[in-house]
C-alpha cells in the first residue's frame, strides 16, 4: 500500500517556475515508478513524465514538458519532484502523481499506475 500527497501547486506567471514535490509512505517506495499526470478543465488525463523504481531510474517525459519539466527521486526521504520551468498557460491543470509497476508500453498510461494522489493545482496566468 502506498499513499500519496502533492503539494507544491500555485499560481505562477508565464515563464515562471514552480516545483511540485510528492511525498510518499511505505517501506516499498523505491520499488515504484512514480509518474506525474495532468489534467486541465474540459481535457482528458495526460502523461507529463516518470521516474522508474527498483533502481532503474530512467525518465521518461511526454513531448509538451521535456527540457522544461525535470523529475527528481529521493528514495532516502521517500519524494519525487517535478521541476517546472518555463511555464505556459497552457500548463494550467491539476497535477497528479501516481504509483505503480507499469510495463514500459503502460508507462505513460493511467493504467499502469495503482496509487493516486489527490492532486494539486496549478494556474500560469498573468
Amino acid at each position: 500500500q502506498v499513499q500519496l500527497v502533492e503539494s507544491g501547486g500555485g499560481l505562477v506567471q508565464p515563464g515562471g517556475s514552480l516545483r511540485l514535490s510528492c511525498a510518499a509512505s511505505g517501506r516499498t517506495f523505491s520499488r515504484y515508478t512514480i509518474g506525474w499526470f495532468r489534467q486541465a478543465p474540459g481535457k482528458e488525463r495526460e502523461f507529463v513524465g516518470a521516474v522508474r523504481g527498483s533502481g532503474g531510474n530512467t525518465y521518461h517525459y511526454a513531448d509538451s514538458v521535456k527540457g522544461r519539466f525535470t523529475i527528481f527521486r529521493d528514495n532516502a526521504k521517500n519524494t519525487v519532484t517535478l521541476q517546472m520551468n518555463r511555464l505556459s498557460p497552457e500548463d494550467t491543470a491539476l497535477y497528479y502523481c501516481a504509483a505503480g509497476q507499469p510495463i514500459l508500453s503502460r508507462l505513460r498510461t493511467e493504467e499502469g499506475y495503482t496509487y493516486w494522489g489527490q492532486g494539486t493545482q496549478v494556474t500560469v496566468s498573468s
